[in-house]
């Protein structure tokens, strides 16, 4: 059964530490005016020890473990937020205490990118419903017409009904603007549906980033063909998103993840905006289409999720009806 989190309101503590890559530099600055915006927003923030942004990760893998699992355990603490992704959080996946977070009550941890790293192991393993969206350093952004922020989907069960946006966004570099409360809007987009000529359907929300998600595939902490047999009778959807990876390697990574029997019980897959480059004889949609065409599933194209923004929140475990029915764009997620 996915276990829910309870709802996080202000006055609850969120915890901030870095599973990957830490802070340094005018970023810093950036996640001091983030910490200053959710105290101000009313909630109570720590900032653990695992922070540094001298390397590659945030400080020793153990030492990065310790925290997590400290973190998510810790009764007091009602959600956790990276700053943002980084390179390497897998490093620490089979050494945080599945024991100690097997025994506690769910905590929310929240992010994108590599934390996704992170996120996908808690639903599957532990069943704890978790959300892929805005990391701390995105968090301040508000979100356009037709998105909710991440605070706000956690707040309560839902439904909680977003649709298709409209806006492509990218970020303000921290340099040139710390303390940015708005999207910088570069465009226009929308999402679009491959496959089928409409599409109404429901299933138990798991994905994250294609970078992160191919190395957990095959392995206990990324068995999503597990999952999705458990909740054979509400069915998955999957949702995906490049991070930089051109299409021939995404190509790859797709086909790893059907071969691990990601889409076994999908109903749908749900595929993020991105500006990772084509191969000269593949564009990143043709890559999709080339490893899962051939399962007859429909796709949503172009969806807000990952890294092009702005951020559609999405929490793994979750049922979750899409709707693309000539002008309705929608999904509604239940966190029932």
């Amino acid at each position: 059964m996915i276990r829910f989190p309870a709802p996080l309101r202000p006055g609850d503590r969120i915890g901030v530490t870095s599973p990957s890559a830490g802070v340094d530099g005018p970023g810093a600055d950036r996640i001091d005016f983030c910490v200053g915006w959710l105290r101000e927003a009313g909630y109570d923030v720590v900032v653990g020890e695992m922070m540094d942004g001298s390397g590659i990760t945030s400080g020793p893998v153990a030492a990065r473990a310790a925290e997590m699992t400290a973190m998510l355990c810790d009764p007091s603490i009602r959600c956790v937020v990276p700053p943002w992704g980084g390179e390497t959080a897998v490093d620490l996946v089979d050494l945080l205490d599945w024991e100690a977070l097997a025994a506690a009550e769910p905590t929310w941890l929240v992010g994108f990118s590599d934390v996704s790293t992170l996120l996908v192991p808690l639903t599957t393993r532990l069943g704890w419903a978790t959300l892929h969206g805005d990391n701390l350093a995105d968090t301040p952004y508000a979100p356009p017409d037709g998105l909710l922020g991440w605070l706000d989907v956690l707040a309560g069960p839902g439904p909680h009904r977003q649709r298709d946006s409209g806006v492509v966004a990218g970020w303000w570099r921290f340099a040139e603007d710390p303390h940015a409360t708005s999207w910088k809007v570069v465009g226009d987009g929308g999402w679009s549906l491959h496959g089928a000529d409409s599409l109404d359907v429901t299933g138990r929300l798991v994905g994250g980033c294609v970078e992160t998600m191919v190395n957990l595939a095959g392995t206990p902490y990324g068995d999503v063909a597990a999952f999705g047999r458990e909740y054979a009778a509400d069915g998955l959807v999957v949702y995906l998103e490049a991070s930089g990876d051109d299409a021939a390697t995404i190509c790859r990574h797709l086909h790893g993840l059907r071969l691990a029997g990601w889409f076994d019980h999908a109903r749908a897959v749900l595929v993020g905006r991105t500006s990772a480059p084509d191969h000269p004889q593949m564009t990143q949609r043709e890559a999709v289409v080339d490893a899962l065409g051939r399962l007859g599933l429909p796709i949503v194209w172009d969806m807000e999720i990952g890294h092009v923004p702005p951020h559609l929140p999405l929490v793994n475990g979750a049922l979750a009806t899409v709707t693309v029915d000539g002008g309705v764009r929608e999904i509604v997620q239940h966190l029932v």
